[in-house]
């Protein structure tokens, strides 16, 4: 819920913002903005929930511990690459492979019921997919209409 509320709330600031002070409604800049900010935010649980990330991967997957801050560093920059035009609509396809492939990690974390940031088996389970699998689906149609172009 509270990456929702960041780049809801950051897609309204930015925008708003951008009518104050450029007077036009940048609508894709904003898009970008907010989805950059979300990314920083989601990055921060890669270094101080590193323990319980890695506990939301599927067994067989190797080196967990360095996939967890990789992934974090690549939210951090492929989140910057958001707000340039030269570099967005790479990012944006980068983006989209990431949100797929992290998937399976949300689906185990909920079957095992991991608590990311207490790093325990006592987690919401599956009933956190429900919110969660739509989640995924609202990042990849952001990304397809304001990185992507789609």
């Amino acid at each position: 819920m509270k990456v929702l509320l960041v780049l809801i709330i950051g897609f309204i600031l930015t925008t708003v913002i951008s009518r104050l002070f450029v007077d036009d409604w940048n609508i894709m800049l904003s898009g970008n903005i907010a989805m950059m900010l979300m990314l920083w935010f989601t990055s921060l649980g890669h270094f101080m929930f590193t323990k319980g990330m890695v506990m939301m991967m599927p067994a067989f997957i190797p080196f967990k511990g360095a996939l967890v801050y990789l992934t974090g560093i690549m939210e951090i920059v492929l989140g910057a690459l958001l707000v340039v035009n030269a570099t967005r609509h790479i990012a944006g396809i980068i983006l989209l492979v990431l949100f797929v492939v992290m998937l399976p990690a949300n689906i185990n974390a909920a079957m095992k019921h991991v608590d990311l940031e207490k790093a325990t088996y006592d987690g919401s389970g599956t009933g956190y997919l429900w919110f969660r699998i739509p989640l995924q689906i609202l990042f990849i149609a952001w990304i397809l209409y304001f990185s992507i172009g789609i």
